[in-house]
Formats: C-alpha cells, structure tokens, sequence
C-alpha cells in the first residue's frame, strides 16, 4: 500500500532536487527519505528518480507520476480543510500573477465568480506576460504556461494536455491560401510574441520523437498575447497560441485552425507557489474551481 508519508517525499525531493534537502524541511535524515522513495519505487514497480552521487533526476516515469502525486497531496489537504467549516472561512488577501490573455478572458471570470462566492476574501491581481518570480514579487501564487524548469518552488496541475496550434482568421485564410505543410507557415504573415525583448519566432512542433522548428516572419510584434489574439481574429496573419486560450474563438468561427493535424507544442498550465505551507485554504479551493473548469475545456482539443 503507497504511504502518504512516501508521496509527499516524493514530492519534496522532485521540488528540491535532493534527499538531504528534503529530510531536513521535516527533520529526518537523509538515509530515510531514500528509504521511503525506494518503499515507493517498490509500490509502483518503477524508478521515480535517477540516482548518482552528484545529482538526483526525475526519470520519464517519475516525471510521469509527479503531477498525480502533487493532485493527491493537494485532494487530501482540501478534505482536511474542507472539515474545519466556519472556523477556517477563506479570508484575508490573494495575491495572483497571471498571463494576460488567459488571465483576462478566462480566468478572470472564474475568479470574479469565486470572490462573489467569498466576500471575506480580496484579490490582488497581476496580468503580465512577463515571468513573475514567486520569491521575490509580492504575490502568493502565479498561474504559469510552459514545463516547469525550477523544482524550487511547488506546482499544482491546472491543465496539464493543454498544447499550443496554429490559428487564423478564416478571411485571412480565404485570402492567402491555407498552408497544406509546416514549410508553408514560413512563408505567411504570423504574429509571434515578445517577452523580454526577445522575439519567439522559431516555432516548435514535436514529431515522431523529435522537435521540429520553423522560422517564421512577422510585421506586428507585441508583448502582450492578448493582442496577438485580437490581430489574429482580424485577419492579421497565423498565431501560435494556447488551445486554451483560442478554443473559444475556434468555436465562434472567428479563428480556424491551421494544419490541425500536426500536433502543437506541449504548454500545461500550473498553479505555483514557494512552498507547500503556503497552499492555505483559499488557494486550495480556487485551484480546485480552475483545474476542474480548464480540465473540461482542454478535454476538446
């Protein structure tokens, strides 16, 4: 039987990078925590890391298995929350960073909806496409796109099938002739973002085991994804967006797919945090209303 005890080392270890670290947040020595990961190991019948005497990694099996044990973590802290009714009421101020596009169009009435639902509770919010770091700006959580290089920090799945396509206008595509293979893409106007005062416009699409790139060439450059989107919708050329943050428009007909046969580049979406004992009640209960709403949107792509 998997040891609760055993996953949530699991967890810390994968966080931190290492057994030494993580038997010192709960006082234990090192030699334990390698015993319950092995006890784990056992109960999976499969290696969660791979072990040398400098480094400790996530296998493809551990990274695998990582966001069930973080959901199962997180599932039985909110039963234990959900317990302390009245005396534990959601309270005090949520500091949130978020993409703007996502941010503004989908989550933000999620969030709306949930302060309604707890007027003891305000909301700061931070809509930037900009990274934000969880240890030093003044926020609680941040809602992050991508695969989480940092083990530093914890993370709670939102929407982790959630991938990136190809979208346009179906004007633009009247207009222009849809593109029948990805060296085609090259040669249209597309809308790649901004971040940092770089521009991402090397688009990558895995296949057969591989990663595949093209360059693309654009007129309008912006660091904000919400009016890549916009100038997507109004013909502008072909943008490379989250399916989360489109499938909507996909839906209204005001954007289309482009090559919907090749499969976009991985993007899950994770709820993060510094540490553990920060996930308070109110985080908890708002990951639970954010998971279970883009868990059914990305259940269409």
């Amino acid at each position: 039987m998997i040891r609760l005890e055993d996953v949530t080392l699991f967890v810390r270890s994968a966080a931190l990078g290492s057994f030494s670290r993580a038997a010192r947040e709960v006082n234990l020595l090192p030699g334990q925590v390698s015993a319950a990961i092995q006890r784990l190991e056992r109960e999976l019948d499969r290696r969660l890391f791979a072990r040398s005497t400098r480094s400790l990694r996530l296998t493809a099996e551990g990274e695998q298995y990582l966001p069930y044990a973080q959901e199962m973590l997180a599932l039985m802290q909110a039963g234990a929350d959900s317990l302390q009714s009245h005396e534990d009421a959601l309270s005090g101020e949520l500091k949130i960073a978020m993409p703007s596009d996502i941010g503004r169009n989908i989550l933000l009435p999620l969030i709306t909806d949930f302060c309604h639902e707890h007027p003891a509770l305000s909301v700061r919010l931070s809509l930037s496409d900009q990274i934000s770091d969880v240890f030093r700006d003044p926020v609680d959580i941040a809602i992050r796109y991508g695969k989480l290089e940092d083990s530093s920090y914890v993370a709670l799945p939102l929407a982790e099938d959630n991938r990136r396509i190809m979208v346009a206008s179906p004007a633009y595509l009247d207009q222009n002739g849809r593109p029948q293979k990805l060296e085609d893409v090259a040669q249209h106007h597309c809308l790649p973002f901004v971040m940092g005062g770089h521009v991402y416009d090397k688009w990558t699409f895995p296949q057969e085991g591989m990663r595949r790139q093209i360059t693309v060439k654009s007129r309008l450059l912006c660091d904000d994804a919400e009016v890549a989107r916009r100038w997507a919708i109004k013909g502008m050329g072909i943008a490379y967006k989250s399916w989360i943050d489109v499938c909507e428009d996909i839906q209204q007909r005001r954007l289309e797919r482009v090559l919907p046969d090749i499969p976009g580049e991985s993007t899950p979406l994770h709820l993060i945090c510094p540490h553990r004992k920060q996930f308070s009640p109110a985080i908890r209960a708002l990951h639970g209303v954010l998971r279970a709403h883009l868990r059914a949107m990305t259940a269409q792509l």
